[in-house]
């Protein structure tokens, strides 16, 4: 557990934030100004909780039932019951940083003061978390609308002391049980609390959030191995030149391009080797890059956009105003998050679209300008990297099928009162996916193309200093070059854990500069 602490007020919760807490095992502290808005909008629910008249989820069922007035004496239990019923979840578990980004984005909505929850309850949602305990939550259950309910609810379950948990150790247990181990009192729900705690969108928010750090860094390690390709088939960088890209001035297209310039500076392979096989042009896959890579960081800054405002949003069903009011609301609806889920999945299958053509480039001989069939050592003798491509382009395949939207779709539920829902969740899970995939194919592309690269170094030219630096880090972590034939599936996992831990990027920096 890293011992650095993340204090949650009443706002002001980062992208930053999340990520700490969800990856890395920061530890979470309430402020005070959140403890007293805690105790002041609890004071509000309790008032409310004490007059004849029903307010929704304090003094009513829920959904479809909600016009059900609920006597004091059974409110405890309907509190209790929400959870226990919602908590229907089915299939594979969640991942454990998902379920630590979904519990850390309750308790940021929940210290807001909007909620009417109990500051001993939003005290316990740390506690967990800072004790390791992740709930046990599984795959489907959410429709996006109430929010991510079945997830969340699996997580108020484990602060009632019930269903199953997974422990610091990885090891699930009774709920109860890990927490008596770690000292943590089990809660006891009372007016709203049960509905506040399950009535969000922090599973899919969570779930963008790391989605959009994973493909920052894709993007970056995108633009160098698609500099590298153009470098192996001896392309010319004229086209990345910036007076081109000021005239078209889409700002992730420039960034991309100037990416591509200072790892591509000082090599002896761009543009000067075209004697035997002169072409005016690079193929599109080459020479679009910057435009292609560029259109999906623009996407990627507007998903940030969204994910800052939902990160400064309550959500809740009903919320507590600043002037005391209780008011039925529909910001509980995921629409915002899910559609650029999916915008984010559609950019990312094109990323890997267009990487994986670079790869088929630089395998065949007819395009490749001079490099041996597949980057073979005795090509028929040898495969090189025929199959590798395969497994490239069956990733590809599928990030085109997990591009189509979930956010298209609506299933009505709870007896058509919840008519309309945003799948939100599953644009997540199918974004979580793709991500995993294009990360993979881009560890393929690089793959190749530093063999490439090695390959025109053995005939004597000379390539740009990022991109030795760049072949040098990925044959330390284990992926080697050039060769006969061997046992190709542990070079591409090495490849794949280099790029998706960021050391790509870390490589070529000392050379280039920051990378954008």
């Amino acid at each position: 557990m890293d011992m650095h602490t993340v204090v949650v007020g009443t706002s002001g919760t980062t992208a930053e934030d999340v990520v700490a807490v969800a990856r890395h095992g920061a530890r979470v502290e309430l402020s005070t100004a959140a403890v007293d808005a805690l105790a002041a909008s609890r004071l509000i629910v309790d008032a409310l909780a004490a007059k004849p008249e029903p307010v929704y989820g304090v003094s009513t069922g829920f959904g479809a039932l909600a016009s059900r007035h609920i006597s004091t004496e059974l409110r405890a239990q309907l509190q209790r019951n929400i959870v226990r019923s919602h908590a229907a979840g089915m299939g594979p578990r969640v991942e454990r940083e998902v379920v630590r980004a979904l519990m850390f984005l309750r308790l940021k909505t929940v210290a807001s003061g909007h909620t009417g929850v109990r500051p001993e309850v939003a005290q316990t949602m740390a506690d967990v978390l800072n004790a390791g305990i992740t709930p046990v939550v599984h795959e489907y259950g959410s429709l996006g609308c109430s929010g991510d309910l079945a997830p969340l609810s699996h997580c108020a379950l484990t602060l009632m002391g019930e269903g199953e948990a997974e422990g610091p150790d990885g090891t699930v247990r009774p709920a109860g049980e890990l927490l008596a181990a770690h000292g943590i009192t089990p809660v006891e729900l009372r007016e709203k609390e049960g509905l506040a705690l399950l009535n969000g969108t922090d599973g899919m928010l969570g779930m963008l959030v790391m989605a959009l750090a994973d493909l920052r860094n894709l993007y970056t390690s995108a633009d160098i191995t698609a500099a590298l390709t153009l470098e192996a088939l001896l392309g010319t960088d004229k086209v990345l030149a910036p007076e081109l890209h000021a005239i078209r001035p889409h700002p992730g297209q420039g960034v991309s391009a100037d990416n591509m310039l200072r790892v591509l500076a000082g090599s002896g392979l761009t543009g000067h080797h075209q004697d035997d096989a002169p072409r005016v042009q690079d193929a599109y896959s080459v020479r679009c890059a910057p435009q292609v890579n560029g259109a999906g960081r623009d996407t990627l800054d507007y998903a940030a956009v969204v994910a800052g405002r939902e990160l400064a949003s309550s959500v809740d069903n009903p919320v507590v105003l600043p002037d005391g009011r209780v008011e039925s609301n529909g910001n509980f609806h995921g629409a915002p998050v899910a559609y650029v889920l999916d915008f984010l999945a559609i950019v990312a299958a094109d990323l890997g679209s267009i990487s994986e053509r670079r790869t088929d480039r630089l395998l065949d001989k007819h395009r490749s300008h001079g490099l041996p069939p597949f980057l073979a050592d005795d090509a028929g003798v040898d495969s090189g990297l025929m199959i590798a491509q395969y497994t490239q382009a069956a990733l590809v395949s599928e990030m085109k099928r997990l591009a189509v939207p979930a956010s298209a779709d609506s299933i009505p539920s709870s007896a058509m009162q919840e008519d309309h829902v945003s799948m939100g969740w599953s644009a997540a899970r199918k974004l979580r996916t793709a991500v995993d995939n294009l990360t993979r194919i881009v560890a393929v592309e690089l793959y190749a193309a530093t063999r490439a690269v090695e390959i025109r170094a053995a005939e004597g030219l000379t390539p740009a200093p990022a991109s030795r630096a760049a072949v040098a880090a990925l044959r330390e972590a284990g992926a080697e070059g050039p060769g006969p034939d061997r046992f190709l599936a542990p070079d591409l996992a090495a490849a794949d854990t280099f790029v998706r831990e960021g050391r790509l990027v870390a490589a070529v920096e000392p050379v280039t500069g920051p990378l954008a």
